[in-house]
């Protein structure tokens, strides 16, 4: 198979996988990767996943490419918090939350960032399409969560004002309702003690 074959079988793709190369061809040769990798023609994302070199590198691209390199996963945490415009900083690391061991991948477009969590607490995310594809991630209230679940020294005023967490903007877009009934679902008393402190300090209690 020739590279321009390829890649106009591929061209909807963002992301693909040797998986998907080899749905169009069985006996397909690794060599040619290699090759085409060389002559920069295509970049490794992971061992085993690529993108075309030309391919237009936004957020919503490493969204999608950072549930397809390790999954299941969702975007959260940081990475989210940037998204829903409630810090200030821009963040190093795409970061994700998954039922995988915890994990993390250096790339050509930057880092990705995994943190394991439990299976019961994989829920709370969305499906956002970009370009014909999907992509998960965390609804403002999980992000928070995940947040604190990952960070329990996370306990004071001085803490909280640390954050920088822009909490106008949260209460704008949270669904307070939502964010109490997924807290329990963590079922962890002191993390639903530090997170009511939390919503007290930006005045959403």
């Amino acid at each position: 198979m020739q590279f321009i074959e390829l890649k106009q079988k591929l061209e909807q793709f963002k992301i693909f996988s040797l998986q998907d190369v080899r749905k169009i061809e069985a006996d397909f040769d690794l060599r040619r990767l290699s090759e085409w990798q060389g002559k920069g023609y295509i970049k490794m994302i992971r061992r085993g996943y690529y993108i075309f070199s030309d391919l237009e590198i936004n957020e919503s691209a490493l969204f999608l490419m950072a549930n397809k390199i390790y999954s299941p996963s969702y975007i959260s945490l940081e990475m989210a918090f940037s998204h829903y415009n409630v810090i200030p900083e821009s963040v190093y690391g795409i970061t994700s939350v998954t039922s995988e061991k915890t994990n993390d991948f250096e790339s050509v477009v930057g880092k990705f960032i995994y943190k394991h969590i439990r299976p019961a607490l994989m829920f709370g995310y969305k499906l956002v399409e970009y370009k014909g594809h999907n992509f998960k991630i965390a609804e403002i209230e999980k992000a928070v969560l995940d947040y604190f679940y990952f960070n329990p020294h996370l306990k004071t005023e001085n803490d909280f004002s640390e954050m920088r967490f822009n909490g106008e903007e949260f209460k704008g877009r949270a669904d307070k309702a939502r964010l109490m009934r997924y807290l329990k679902e963590f079922g962890n008393k002191s993390m639903e003690k530090r997170v009511n402190k939390f919503l007290e300090h930006i005045q959403y209690a």
